[in-house]
């Protein structure tokens, strides 16, 4: 796999998940303890062979398959911004903001000088709406117990 996914999404982007494994290019996640859903990340492909501009997240229902798609573009967040400006490319300009796969035995994955920040904080967003933290339980305080009283603790007459 000449794009390094597996330490594109360890080394990048640093996400806190804790139940993930990356098959080929692609992450899969299980944000949630006891969900059905899944979270898959991969490389959104241009229109070029092997050259991508961005990650795709899916949300995946076991029997209902994709149920939401979002494409995070490396432009939008910022992440070639540092490699594009020493490399005097702008937005329009052939390579601006994209990773491509063409060179397999170059001694750098293609997504070196990558600033995973932007991504992360976008990813996290989006699998917080869809995965939202359990709920939490406030119980009171516990209440000291009444003492009763000369007034409570004597019987009534009538």
């Amino acid at each position: 796999m000449a794009l390094h996914a597996q330490q594109f999404f360890h080394d990048v982007l640093e996400l806190p998940l804790h139940q993930y494994a990356v098959v080929g290019d692609a992450l899969y996640a299980a944000p949630q303890p006891n969900s059905v859903l899944r979270l898959r990340i991969d490389f959104a492909p241009t229109i070029r062979h092997g050259e991508y501009d961005g990650l795709r997240l899916r949300i995946l229902h076991p029997e209902r398959g994709v149920i939401d798609t979002t494409i995070l573009r490396f432009a939008d967040h910022g992440t070639f911004a540092r490699r594009d400006a020493a490399r005097d490319l702008v937005a329009g300009r052939d390579g601006f903001a994209v990773i491509r796969d063409w060179h397999a035995h170059r001694s750098q994955p293609p997504w070196h000088g990558a600033d995973g920040t932007g991504l992360k904080t976008a990813i996290e967003q989006y699998a917080h709406f869809w995965f939202p933290p359990p709920p939490t339980v406030h119980r009171p305080a516990a209440q000291p117990a009444a003492q009763p009283t000369a007034a409570t603790s004597s019987p009534r007459s009538r």
